[in-house]
């Protein structure tokens, strides 16, 4: 938990200076991966870290004009959420400033110690119950 909170620290430094959250960015990154719009609970089930808040988590990027939200036309009850170009354009500006800090703060371990702790973290992730 120690290692994780210094690691998140450290990125939330980063974001801090482009005007995100660690929980925007990972919204934004989702919506990137999909390339289409997504219901947002959908988003929220995808996420790295548990967001209770989905809906002040869109207003904040909704007011940031990074994303745009639309009634579902199949379920009014359904909101769908997509990328606008300047939330594209700060991913792209943000892609090689992660890269290298994850470089620079997982360097003290070499390549095969990573594989390692993923492979063994998935496990752990995998014997948790819901």
């Amino acid at each position: 938990m120690r290692t994780s909170d210094l690691l998140e620290n450290r990125l939330a430094r980063l974001l801090r200076k482009h005007g995100l959250t660690l929980t925007q960015y990972n919204v934004l990154r989702i919506l990137r991966g999909e390339g289409k719009p997504m219901p947002c609970l959908e988003v929220a089930d995808r996420m790295i870290q548990v967001a209770p808040a989905i809906t002040r988590v869109v207003d904040q990027l909704l007011e940031l004009k990074l994303i745009a939200k639309t009634q579902s036309e199949e379920d009014r009850r359904v909101f769908m959420i997509k990328l606008k170009p300047a939330a594209i354009r700060l991913l792209s500006r943000l892609d090689q400033p992660v890269l290298d800090l994850h470089a620079s703060l997982l360097k003290g371990a070499s390549q095969a110690d990573l594989n390692s702790l993923n492979r063994i973290l998935a496990a752990i992730r995998d014997g948790i119950e819901d």
